[in-house]
């Protein structure tokens, strides 16, 4: 054997890797993160082995040990990644042997990198899942504190963009609220399938030696071995789930972005964002730009498309393991970053956005806001809908020729549309009175918004 053979796989090959394949072959400098799972892993399977009469307790010892100052050393920063070892898994074993001698050489006994890998990356994936839940209910907190405080806050709600009926800013944000509830049981629901031990799989077929796969499993906090060491080694489909639920979180933090966008805009006038969170023009003085939530929007597609690329890798592959599956790791990692700062700018910027209340008052009393309100009206005088909505669509035309919204008519003028209308018209013509009188679950009025709060509170404490 060549001497540039690698030492742990070299026995079969009559010359050394090629430097450039070497390079290009090898995953150590994106599959180190998995360093500390790695490590735990490694762990169970020694405690596994010396339970099942493979290692000494001597061994058993010497090996923990051993791996233990590995993972002081790389905490340090005191470790020398080596691309001819290829990835993390050969680089903290020839490091262990290296340090403890020939019991560190046992350490791989009824495993494979197959399965040590899938191993990994499921434990690292359950953390990150872990994190990112947290600062969706950092987020959620945010969200509730603002909304809260603004739920007398009228603003226009829109459909395609065009005013519609009046809302309440606390209710807009409550909205929100309910994308990132549905996120955060996405993501519960992905782990259950996550949370699942393939260790012992070993290369494809399980193994011949007396392994005890329930003890690594509960070792590592798993809710159970997988049940096909075929599977277990070829799956991915746990990752492409995270990806899935990673694009639909990062797809709601698009919108919300959107929405900040346009409603920092001048035009628009609703809201100020925090200065922290955005930047000037190097050629405008007067400009503020909302880059926290601009990036957030264009991050989407960068997750978007780490979904499509783990798609696309496992879409024609047979069983079992392939080397294709090495370009699994890069969009997992990147979506979880990606995922984890999005989510941590918005939990911080969120519930320190200024409301400027007239702006949005006197938005919501353009475009005729206030107009199904007068048709409900008409309704509950007798009146067919659909012959309510005809009177109503006359009066705002009326109303487009005169440049006055439907509440600064007279009784009078109204009363030329049908006089079904009576003076009692202008309670539901308000913006108030239009917002309150929708007082029913999942409704506008303020005392259902902060309900809708206390509410979340209360399941947020579960």
């Amino acid at each position: 054997m060549s001497d540039n053979s690698n030492q742990q796989w070299g026995g079969r090959f009559s010359e050394g890797v090629d430097a450039f394949v070497a390079r290009f072959t090898a995953s150590i400098d994106f599959d180190r993160r998995l360093y500390q799972h790695d490590i735990a892993g490694s762990m169970a399977h020694a405690r596994m082995l010396h339970k099942a009469g493979i290692l000494t307790r001597e061994e058993q010892d010497a090996i923990i040990s051993g791996l233990e100052g590995i993972l002081e050393d790389i905490k340090q920063g005191n470790i020398d990644w080596s691309v001819e070892l290829e990835d993390i898994h050969m680089n903290i074993e020839a490091r262990l042997t290296d340090r403890i001698g020939d019991a560190g050489k046992k350490l791989h006994t009824g495993r494979s990198r197959n399965d040590q890998v899938a191993t990994d990356i499921r434990l690292w994936l359950r953390d990150e899942i872990d994190n990112i839940d947290q600062e969706l209910n950092r987020f959620q907190h945010g969200l509730l504190d603002l909304a809260e405080r603004e739920a007398e806050t009228i603003m226009p709600g829109f459909t395609h963009l065009q005013t519609a009926q009046p809302v309440t800013f606390g209710h807009h944000l409550m909205a929100w609220y309910e994308m990132l509830t549905r996120d955060r049981e996405r993501l519960q629901d992905c782990r259950k399938r996550v949370n699942v031990s393939p260790l012992g799989a070993a290369a494809l077929a399980g193994t011949t030696y007396p392994i005890d796969r329930e003890f690594t499993a509960r070792q590592l906090g798993f809710d159970r071995p997988t049940r096909n060491s075929l599977d277990s080694v070829s799956d991915r489909d746990f990752a492409i789930e995270f990806c899935s639920a990673g694009a639909l979180i990062m797809t709601h933090l698009s919108r919300m972005s959107e929405e900040l966008v346009l409603w920092t805009s001048a035009q628009f006038n609703f809201i100020d964002l925090p200065d922290r969170f955005c930047t000037g023009s190097s050629i405008m003085p007067q400009k503020k730009n909302p880059d926290v939530p601009e990036l957030v929007r264009g991050k989407t597609g960068r997750v978007n498309g780490h979904l499509i690329s783990l798609l696309t890798l496992m879409k024609s592959q047979p069983l079992a393991y392939n080397k294709d599956n090495q370009e699994d790791k890069e969009p997992l990692f990147d979506t979880v970053d990606t995922l984890k700062d999005c989510l941590r700018a918005f939990a911080d910027m969120v519930p320190h956005i200024e409301a400027k209340k007239a702006s949005m008052a006197d938005a919501a009393r353009r475009g005729f806001s206030t107009a199904t309100d007068l048709a409900d009206y008409l309704v509950r005088k007798g009146m067919p809908f659909r012959n309510a909505h005809e009177v109503v669509g006359k009066s705002v035309a009326y109303g487009i020729e005169q440049g006055r919204d439907l509440s600064e008519m007279t009784l009078e003028e109204l009363q030329v549309f049908s006089d079904t209308i009576e003076a009692d018209v202008f309670d539901v013509l308000t913006l108030e009175g239009s917002v309150s009188a929708r007082n029913h679950i999942g409704g506008t009025a303020p005392e259902q918004v902060r309900q809708a709060v206390r509410y979340a509170r209360e399941l947020l404490k579960v």
